[in-house]
Order: structure tokens, then C-alpha cells, then sequence
């Protein structure tokens, strides 16, 4: 009676503990997201800010991010990813896969504009807070925009990410700064694939200009246009380029915001 007892609550637990197998494979098999086409492995993390969000100027130079239109959805990348501001503007779609435990059911994903550099932290590993260390590729978000992909308590997730059309709503700003002899725009807004290669200006008496960037999305170059209407070319990484003909008027000024075409 005894020995029976025992097999039965043996096979019992053999039970149990397929089907605690069972349940784990499930999960497992739920959030492991295949690397589909055009899908990149890289991390992520989120930094802190009052409002849930990433407000401050960043790297590549589009002041209050809410002002720009980018918001909570915008983020920081690594070096790698960085390459040097070109990158600035681009929209990358990335979503939170591979663990159970930190990444939402279903995995899904968010659109984030790049707006920021995450430097590089090299007194420290890269698997262990140097997450930006070259060549690493690491996406620093905003607290909101991780939270729609990932637990908050997680310290760091694996994700995938890839380059998507950016859209946006109405046309292209150019926020005009500098003096007399220094003119520069700070470019925002732009669709399409949203990194912009080239910039060129025109005034009424000059032909196209071309412009050289400064840093992150700001060009520049060194004419004097004040009192004429103000014209701009921006190409775009794809080769596709679009013309925004006396967007500002002559009485432009310095501080002013102008808004041009956008691509289609």
C-alpha cells in the first residue's frame, strides 16, 4: 500500500514538472521573435525625465523636442548607430524580443526619431553599463516610449530595430540662425527616410549655395542673405531631393522658423 502510494505521487510529480516544461517552451516560443528581413539585433535602455520623456537639446541640435515634433518618441543612439549626426532625423522602428520576463506580450514596437548621441562610457564594461561603447548598438529611449515595448524595472533589453519611412505632418522646417556673415538652419521635420545628406540655400541674387554641416542637423555657410526671400534644397540619403522655392520672405529674421515642402 505504501509502495503504491509512493509511485503514484512520483508520477504525480513527473507530471508536474512537464508540464512546468510545457508552459516554459510556451512562453519562450511566444516572445522569441525570429530576425525577420531588414530586422538588426541591438539593446536598449531608457533615461529618466520629469515628464516621461527626452526634453533636453541633445546632439543633434533640435532644442525643446516637443517644439520639434518628435516628443516622447525619439532617442539616443550609440556611436555605431550615430555615425558621426548624418543620422539625426532618421526613424527607426524597434521592438523588445527575447525575454520572457522584460518584453511585452506580443512584442510590440515603436516608431523613435533620432535625436540624440549616447557617448560612450569606457570605464565600464560594454555588458555591463557601457552599453554605448563602440560598436556596440544601443537605443537610449524615453521612459514612455520603453515602457509601450518593456517592463520599467528592466535595466536593459534586447530589441531589434530597422530603418523605416518617417512620417510627418506638414513640410519641412528651417529655423534660421547666425549673423550677417554666419548663416545657419537647423532642418527638422523631414520625411521620407529623414536623414538629410545635403543642404543647399539660394537668395534672390545668388544661385544654389551649398551649405556644410555643422553639427548634427545644423548647416551653414558663410554668405550674407539678409533681405532677400530665402530658398532651400535638402536631399535626403535616399538620392531624392526636394526644393523649397522663397519660403522665407525678404524681412526674414534670425530665431525665425520657415516651412518648406516636404518629400512625398
Amino acid at each position: 500500500m505504501h509502495n503504491s502510494k509512493v509511485h503514484f505521487w512520483l508520477s504525480q510529480m513527473g507530471a508536474l514538472q512537464l508540464l512546468v516544461i510545457y508552459l516554459i517552451l510556451l512562453l519562450t516560443r511566444s516572445q522569441a521573435i525570429p530576425k525577420e528581413e531588414g530586422w538588426k539585433s541591438a539593446t536598449a535602455t531608457y533615461t529618466k525625465e520629469t515628464d516621461g520623456s527626452i526634453i533636453t537639446e541633445g546632439a543633434c541640435g533640435y532644442g525643446d523636442l516637443h517644439k520639434a515634433s518628435y516628443g516622447k518618441y525619439s532617442a539616443g543612439l550609440s556611436t555605431m548607430l550615430f555615425n558621426r549626426g548624418s543620422t539625426c532625423g532618421a526613424c527607426f522602428e524597434v521592438r523588445c524580443v527575447n525575454h520572457i520576463l522584460w518584453c511585452l506580450q506580443g512584442s510590440p514596437s515603436v516608431i523613435l526619431t533620432a535625436t540624440d548621441f549616447c557617448p560612450p562610457n569606457l570605464g565600464l564594461s560594454s555588458d555591463y553599463g557601457g552599453w554605448c561603447n563602440f560598436p556596440k548598438e544601443h537605443f537610449e529611449m524615453s521612459e514612455a516610449a520603453f515602457a509601450e515595448i518593456a517592463e520599467k524595472r528592466a535595466d536593459i533589453v534586447p530589441v531589434q530595430y530597422k530603418r523605416v519611412k518617417c512620417e510627418r505632418r506638414g513640410g519641412i522646417r528651417f529655423s534660421v540662425s547666425g549673423s550677417a556673415h554666419f548663416f545657419q538652419v537647423l532642418i527638422t521635420n523631414v520625411g521620407l527616410d529623414g536623414e538629410v545628406v545635403a543642404v543647399k540655400v539660394k537668395g534672390s541674387t545668388t544661385g544654389w549655395i551649398p551649405m556644410a554641416r555643422n553639427w548634427g542637423q545644423n548647416w551653414h555657410c558663410n554668405i550674407n542673405l539678409t533681405g532677400q526671400p530665402l530658398s532651400f534644397e535638402v536631399t535626403a540619403s535616399t538620392g531624392r531631393t526636394v526644393a523649397s522655392y522663397s519660403v522665407a520672405p525678404p524681412n526674414w529674421e534670425f530665431g525665425g522658423t520657415y516651412e518648406g515642402r516636404q518629400f512625398k
